[in-house]
């Protein structure tokens, strides 16, 4: 190495926010030597904890713990419920045919079984449940103690529970016990082979292919259609036609990239895509790249420039002189909510609705994944995707994977290692492990710009250096929540509201992020709630909302169907696929090339 030390390379500013301009650390290696081993470090740091900093959850601790210390009362409080808790086990010891005190939580399916309400699980079940019980308390916000550090607290202590709980345990497990004498112990043979079937996963980054009955664009995202357009960052799905006339103003859905788009061309019988095709609209999906190294550099802009105002552009030029439907998910209706509102500032009158699904534009209350961001967690991940250029899969889906872990890690363990049970096949289930990467540059945005800054509603988020207002979106918008959904929160959702003044439908149905939005006509116990805001009408609050609209039984579709056609136009004789004329000839079939990328 000589003496002399090269110019450092400029840090990345974020383009498209306004205001004080909002640094973040290069994602280009550092030619500082010293810097660039420290990035290093960190980097292989964050590979061995998951991509999870430790800094944030030890503040947190720390914050709680002063905050309690000089706190007497409060310790007494604790201290008083403590021997409650202990005074109700020791009365279902005594008389075992009382009812038990403590109950699981809803999504909590580790004690299903029977066995556990025979002594003595039972007691070591309720044992488990009323220390839950109080670290739930004693996680409660304290004055002077900051909200976050409360959530995290309470997080990190359900965390540790979770490991300890006795039904990960085979010999305090009915359930395990009981099939380890039916087998004979084949049981634990078999989950032993599971289980350095998924270490070995692991350790190479391998993924299992599809299983039979599940073969993508024969099995899932199955809906006939072409690729009509496609750049480095997405192709243009344009599904056939299944009626003769359709609606005159053409649909295009924009899926998140977190996560591939046929979560709404799933199975045939809960196809969303195949659903709107079937009651005569027009449909084009963009299908996103799953990006590598090389594209470490892509930017919020390019997602809104080169995918949703490409995928536009390709579309009206298609089906010409008609102004188009725009549905946007998950992250997919939060670039569309900037796209939308940047259209509407420069006076680009192309959207005859937006409908946002499971779609966050305010991130204040963002729900459980904010737990997982502040300054040093966002820097962590920087370093880990500095090193490799993209946020690969096995992060997120272990952030996603500990909101709920009770559930989505611990009974899944069990059922696996210890009971020997397969995976059942399920075409969400499929969906789910089809995971992509996050582009450095554009995660980094994402992140610091709209979850830790919330710039979006605070004004101070700009598009080609003009700043933005969702306020000046007059387009109708129909609005989705979703009541289980942790990672857009139903009230966070709501939130449109707050920061729209045109025409809005808001609907709240039931179930997650994902079963929420695939609510099919015909799903057993579907449920939703809808009503109209026009447009200059006065905010009404989530919680005041809830109470005044009574839910209707069965599935959101029909009543979301009745919007559209609404706003569809005229019945037209259906067109020819693609438009070769202008450029954009069917290039393959659906579904595609990009949603095969590994």
């Amino acid at each position: 190495m000589s003496g002399t030390r090269k110019k450092p390379k400029p840090v990345q500013t974020l383009p498209m926010i306004a205001g004080p301009p909002a640094v973040i650390p290069s994602l280009e290696a550092t030619e500082t030597p010293h810097q660039e081993f420290d990035r290093a470090v960190r980097a292989a740091v964050a590979r061995l904890s998951g991509g999870v900093s430790s800094h944030a959850f030890i503040e947190a601790w720390t914050d709680w713990a002063q905050h309690l210390a000089r706190a007497p009362g409060r310790q007494m409080e604790l201290a008083e419920h403590a021997q409650r808790n202990l005074l109700k086990l020791l009365t279902l010891a005594t008389s075992p045919d009382s009812a038990p005190p403590f109950k699981p939580k809803p999504y909590d399916h580790r004690f299903g079984h029977e066995g556990w309400q025979n002594q003595p699980f039972q007691m070591w079940q309720q044992g488990f449940l009323a220390v839950q019980d109080w670290w739930d308390h004693a996680t409660e916000p304290m004055r002077g103690l900051r909200p976050e550090d409360a959530e995290r607290t309470r997080f990190l202590a359900r965390q540790t529970l979770d490991v300890l709980s006795p039904s990960n345990a085979p010999h305090l497990n009915p359930e395990i016990i009981a099939a380890t004498f039916a087998t004979g112990g084949r049981n634990l043979a078999e989950g032993a082979a599971h289980f350095a079937h998924d270490a070995m996963k692991t350790l190479n980054g391998m993924r299992d292919p599809a299983p039979e009955g599940y073969e993508i664009g024969k099995d899932l995202a199955c809906t006939p259609g072409h690729v009509v357009y496609r750049n480095d960052l997405m192709e243009l799905i344009q599904y056939s036609p299944q009626t003769k006339q359709v609606h005159a103003r053409p649909i295009l859905i924009v899926p998140a990239w977190i996560m591939k788009y046929y979560i709404l061309d799933l199975s045939p019988e809960n196809s969303l895509v195949r659903y709107l095709v079937a009651q005569g609209f027009t449909v084009f999906m963009i299908s996103w790249t799953n990006p590598t190294a090389d594209q470490r550099d892509l930017s919020l802009e390019d997602y809104r420039k080169r995918g949703v105002m490409a995928a536009l552009d390709a579309v009206t030029a298609i089906v010409p002189d008609m102004p188009v439907q725009a549905v946007g998910y998950c992250l997919g209706g939060t670039i569309l909510a900037i796209a939308a509102a940047a259209m509407a500032r420069d006076g680009d009158a192309r959207f005859a609705s937006v409908t946002l699904m499971a779609a966050q534009v305010d991130f204040i209350e963002a729900g459980e994944l904010l737990l997982f961001l502040d300054e040093s967690q966002i820097a962590f991940l920087e370093d880990l995707m500095w090193q490799k250029g993209y946020l690969d899969r096995p992060q997120m889906a272990r952030a996603f994977a500990t909101i709920r872990a009770e559930d989505l890690i611990w009974t899944r363990a069990v059922h696996r290692y210890f009971l020997g049970r397969e995976d059942v096949p399920t075409d969400i289930g499929v969906w789910l492990a089809d995971t992509t990467r996050m582009p450095a540059n554009m995660h980094s945005q994402y992140l610091r710009g709209l979850f830790l800054e919330n710039r979006l509603t605070a004004g101070r988020f700009a598009v080609e250096g003009r700043v933005i207002a969702l306020k000046d979106i007059s387009a109708p918008l129909f609005v989705v929540g979703t009541e289980t959904d942790h990672i857009a929160p139903w009230r966070s959702v709501y939130k449109t509201k707050l920061f729209t003044d045109n025409d809005l439908t808001f609907v709240l149905t039931k179930g997650g992020h994902n079963t929420g939005i695939l609510s099919e006509p015909g799903h057993k116990g579907r449920h939703f709630r809808i009503s109209p805001r026009p447009a200059g009408s006065l905010y009404v609050g989530p919680d005041t909302w809830l109470a005044q609209t009574e839910p209707k039984a069965g599935s959101w579709w029909p009543d979301w169907i009745d919007w559209l056609a609404a706003q569809g136009g005229d019945m037209v004789n259906a067109l020819a696929t693609g438009a070769a004329d202008k450029g954009f000839a069917p290039l393959c079939p659906a579904p595609g090339t990009y949603v095969l990328q590994p």
